[in-house]
């Protein structure tokens, strides 16, 4: 028989993950449910639900960037007018995530937690350099996404902490962002490569600052500083943004299965990074001035 908890503050659910070790902590049960039923994860002997910790559910924008409770659901990200203009790559993958019910239902804490490498929301978070906040019952403390991702379902997480917040900085004046994914189907579907990017192209037509992270294409979702790199002083355009997707289809670390083999998905890795990096230039050359108009324009043209 499963044992359920329901506590009502953070504080009752560390207490409880320290006094009952082995439980799973659910939010959405998304990946919980699809897990147990496709017979990938058995259900563990103990829940603990956090659907009743008010705190958990709430954002808050502050001077340095947003904090977003673990329990916010992708349906609120994809659709929040604040996300959506300053952090649009995020917008974009919170809004690809399964269904309609499903976005409404799952959330991005649960999504971190789950730490699968083909997770939508990881690449987005990677290039944004956002962190999370982990309490237990001695403390809290601060890590960074990329450190909290240790593998496929593996999270450097102790199993006495919960995950309570997400914190993602204002980018720099300037930026644009996009997630762009490759996928059989437009709704309830896996990346089988993805790409976020954020660039600041400045008012000469130059890009000032770049990231760039992959999903679906390493043991996690992954950071390409050398493909950033080569991005640095160029105009944003054709030549430096294909150079760049090659830098990252080299570093990369694919694996084979059912949606697609190693080598299609290296292939693929440069073409999904191209149409982010083109995607996120058109979003940061807005209010640029002449030259990044002019690249917006004939962006939508093509």
């Amino acid at each position: 028989m499963i044992r359920y908890a329901a506590p009502r503050t953070t504080a009752e659910a560390v207490d409880l993950l320290r006094t009952r070790p082995g439980s799973r902590m659910i939010a959405g049960g998304t990946d919980l449910v699809v897990a147990a039923r496709g017979g990938k994860h058995p259900l563990p002997e103990s829940l603990i639900a956090l659907h009743r910790i008010t705190e958990l559910g709430r954002q808050r924008e502050a001077d340095a960037g947003i904090a977003l409770g673990a329990l916010t659901s992708h349906a609120w990200i994809e659709r929040s007018p604040l996300v959506r203009s300053r952090w649009s790559a995020l917008a974009d993958a919170s809004a690809m995530i399964g269904s309609p019910a499903t976005r409404a239902t799952g959330t991005l804490g649960g999504n971190l937690m789950n730490a699968s490498p083909a997770m939508d929301t990881g690449s987005p978070l990677l290039v944004f350099d956002a962190t999370v906040e982990l309490q237990r019952a001695d403390g809290s403390r601060s890590v960074s996404v990329a450190d909290l991702l240790a593998g496929p379902g593996r999270t450097t997480a102790a199993p006495d902490e919960l995950l309570r917040a997400v914190r993602v900085p204002y980018p720099a004046p300037g930026t644009g962002s996009a997630y762009v994914r490759l996928d059989h189907r437009q709704a309830m579907e896996i990346a089988i490569v993805g790409a976020a990017a954020a660039l600041a192209v400045r008012g000469d037509g130059l890009i000032g600052s770049a990231r760039i992270a992959l999903t679906a294409v390493a043991p996690t979702c992954l950071r390409v500083p050398a493909a950033e790199a080569l991005l640095l002083g160029r105009p944003a355009g054709t030549d430096a943004f294909a150079e760049a997707a090659g830098a990252a289809a080299d570093v990369v670390q694919p694996i084979s299965d059912v949606r697609g083999s190693a080598d299609y998905r290296r292939a693929m890795t440069s073409v999904v990074v191209v149409r982010a990096l083109t995607r996120a230039a058109q979003r940061a050359v807005a209010d640029t001035g002449p030259a990044g108009r002019a690249f917006a324009e004939t962006g939508r043209n093509q």
